[in-house]
């Protein structure tokens, strides 16, 4: 059996392209915006980063790739308030996969050509999605099965 979030999460998630996400290395804590591409059927988000950026070298330092973020529909409507908390193990990819995640970034950010970086993908760990249109304060939550 698959341990897939709710389809309203994957939804959301398939409908923004902007994340924030947060590095702890031991000792600094950093955060930073990235587009991204959701892969539904994996559940994850793939990202591009450079090796010279604060996060990429904290991921690097601290070992574990734990990141944190989130993505939010910008609203001042309260009954429409959305977003995703999330939790997850950012890896770069290299290797036989990188032509299928390459090419699914590059369907949803064609430009992104022209700059380059590396493929990073962030497995999905915890999610927690708010969706105030289901009721004040309604949230959806997942873990995974398979990883912490």
């Amino acid at each position: 059996m698959s341990n897939l979030p709710d389809s309203r999460i994957a939804g959301f998630l398939k409908e923004h392209h902007v994340v924030t996400l947060s590095v702890y290395d031991g000792s600094d804590i950093w955060s930073w915006h990235a587009f991204y591409v959701y892969l539904k059927e994996e559940n994850l988000l793939v990202v591009t980063s450079e090796d010279k950026t604060r996060h990429v070298q904290m991921l690097h330092s601290g070992g574990t790739g734990l990141v944190a973020g989130g993505v939010a529909l910008e609203t001042e409507t309260i009954g429409l308030i959305r977003g995703v908390q999330l939790k997850g193990v950012m890896e770069q990819i290299d290797g036989s996969l990188i032509n299928k995640y390459r090419l699914s970034y590059l369907r949803r950010f064609p430009y992104a050509i022209l700059k380059g970086g590396d493929l990073w993908v962030i497995r999905l760990t915890e999610l927690k999605f708010t969706d105030n249109r289901l009721g004040f304060g309604k949230k959806l939550l997942w873990k995974s099965d398979s990883l912490g």
